[in-house]
C-alpha cells in the first residue's frame, strides 16, 4: 500500500485539491425535515469522503486494493455503528443520521459504504443486541474505533438466498465448540480481527459465535477476480474444527430470526447508501451534459438528455422521501422487514437504473476512469444482489401482501 500511495501521490494531491462541484439533488426540500445536527453530521462525513476517499478510490478500484488504512478514520469520524451506544465505542445517534452517513459514504464508493456498513450493523449490532456484557465491552469499543475490523458470516456456498439450510456447524465438546463449515461472498473477511459466524448447534438450532482471528483452523481465503466492488476486500470464511470458547456464544437470541434482525440493520443503510451513487452519478452526468458541446450546443440542449435527467430526478426525489420516512419509522421503533425490504429493493434498482443512463449521457467517456459512474454502475450490480436479492425482496413484500410465501 505505501508503494501505491507513492506512486500516484500527485494524483491523490490534485484530487484532494480539485474543487468539489458536487450539487446535492433535493427537489422536494427534504433538507427542511433534517435537524441542524443531521445536516452538519452529512457536512462532516462529505468533507471525509472528498479529503479521504474520493482522491484515491479510483486507482484503488483500477488495482483492485482494499485502503485498508482507512479503516481507523472511519472509527475516528464515527462511521462505525452510529445508533450503538457511546458508552459501547458507537455514535449514540438517531437511525436518520445512520441513513446520512451511508449515504455520503456511499456517494464516494459502494465498496466503502460496504466496509462501514458491515462493521456497524452485522458486527456491532448483534453483539450489542444479542451478547453479554462482557462481549460488548471487550469487542465494541475496539470495533467503534476500527481499531477491530469484522465480519458477518451467513452466505454459505450452497446457501445463499436460502440460509435456513446451513451446514455450517457446531457441537458441544465439553470445555469449548468445535466449529466446522464455510460461508463465502464475507465482506471484510481477508482482513478481519473478527466475524459473527452463524451456525446450527447439534439440534439444528441456528447460534452466533464470535470466531476470532488466531484461532486454529480458521482461514480467510482472499475472493479474486470480481468486477464489482474491487475496492472493497471479499473473502470466505473456513472453519476445520475451530475450537470456540464457550463465552464466544452470543446468548440472548437464537434462530434465524437473529441474523434476519442484522440484515435489517443493514439493508435499512443500503437504502439510504444507495441514493449517494445515484446522486453522484446524476450530478455527474448534469454537469458533463452543460458542458458537452455536439451540433454547435450543449447536449443539455436536447429533448431526449433532458428527459433523462428529468426521470433520473424523479427518481432519486421519490427515494429520498421513502428513506426519511423509513428512518423514522426506525426511530420510532416502528419499521418491518417488509418496509425496510421495499426500500433496499426500490432504491438499489433506481440507483442502477440512474447509473446506466448517466452512462449514456457520457457516452465512450462514461466507461473510463476519468469519471465515477461506470465504477458505482458495476458496484451497484452487487448491491442489488447481497443482502437478499432484487428478486428475494420482492417476493417478502408479496408474501405481506398475500399472506402466502412463495420462497419456501
Amino acid at each position: 500500500m505505501d508503494t501505491f500511495l507513492a506512486e500516484n501521490l500527485l494524483d491523490t494531491i490534485q484530487r484532494k485539491n480539485a474543487p468539489d462541484l458536487f450539487e446535492h439533488p433535493d427537489f422536494y426540500g427534504v433538507d427542511d425535515l433534517l435537524t441542524p445536527e443531521q445536516r452538519m453530521i452529512r457536512q462532516s462525513i462529505r468533507d471525509f469522503v472528498k479529503r479521504e476517499i474520493s482522491p484515491i478510490i479510483e486507482d484503488c478500484a483500477q488495482r483492485n486494493i482494499f485502503p485498508s488504512f482507512i479503516v481507523p478514520k472511519f472509527g475516528e469520524i464515527g462511521a462505525f455503528g452510529p445508533t450503538i451506544p457511546v458508552e459501547y465505542g458507537g455514535g449514540g445517534l438517531d437511525y436518520i443520521s445512520y441513513g446520512i452517513i451511508m449515504q455520503e459514504i456511499e456517494r464516494g464508493d459502494s465498496g466503502m459504504r460496504s466496509t462501514a456498513s458491515v462493521q456497524g450493523s452485522l458486527v456491532m449490532y448483534p453483539i450489542y443486541k444479542f451478547g453479554t456484557e462482557e462481549q460488548r465491552r471487550k469487542y465494541l469499543p475496539k470495533l467503534g474505533s476500527g481499531e477491530y475490523l469484522g465480519c458477518f458470516g451467513l452466505t454459505e456456498p450452497d446457501h445463499g438466498s436460502n440460509p435456513s439450510g446451513m451446514t455450517t456447524n457446531f457441537k458441544d465438546m465439553g470445555d469449548h465448540y468445535l466449529l466446522n463449515g464455510a460461508k463465502m461472498w464475507i465482506s471484510n473477511a481477508p482482513e478481519a480481527d473478527i466475524a459473527v459466524v452463524w451456525a446450527k448447534n447439534e439440534q439444528g438450532r441456528i447460534h452466533g459465535l464470535i470466531v476470532e482471528r488466531g484461532m486454529e483452523g480458521f482461514s480467510t481465503p482472499v475472493t479474486h477476480g470480481k468486477w464489482s466492488l474491487r475496492a472493497s476486500i471479499t473473502g470466505e470464511l473456513v472453519f476445520d474444527n475451530v475450537k470456540v470458547p464457550k463465552e464466544n456464544l452470543l446468548p440472548n437470541k437464537s434462530g434465524l430470526g437473529a441474523p434476519m434482525m442484522c440484515l435489517d440493520s443493514a439493508r435499512y443503510g443500503i437504502a439510504w447508501g444507495a441514493i449517494g451513487a445515484a446522486m453522484d452519478c446524476y450530478e455527474t452526468a448534469r454537469r458533463y451534459a452543460m458542458e458537452r458541446i455536439q451540433f454547435g450546443k450543449p447536449i443539455a440542449s436536447f429533448q431526449l438528455v433532458q428527459k433523462k435527467l428529468a426521470e433520473m430526478l424523479t427518481e432519486i426525489t421519490k427515494a429520498q422521501l421513502v428513506a426519511w420516512r423509513l428512518g423514522v419509522l426506525m426511530n420510532e421503533g416502528k419499521a418491518t422487514t417488509a418496509q425496510i425490504s421495499l426500500a433496499k429493493r426500490n432504491n438499489v434498482a433506481m440507483a442502477l437504473e440512474v447509473a446506466r443512463e448517466s452512462r449514456q449521457i457520457l457516452g465512450g467517456m462514461g466507461i473510463t476512469g476519468e469519471y465515477s459512474i461506470m465504477r458505482h454502475m458495476m458496484n451497484l450490480e452487487s448491491v442489488v444482489t447481497y443482502e437478499g436479492t432484487h428478486d428475494i425482496h420482492l417476493l417478502i413484500l408479496g408474501k405481506e401482501i398475500t399472506g402466502i410465501p412463495a420462497f419456501a
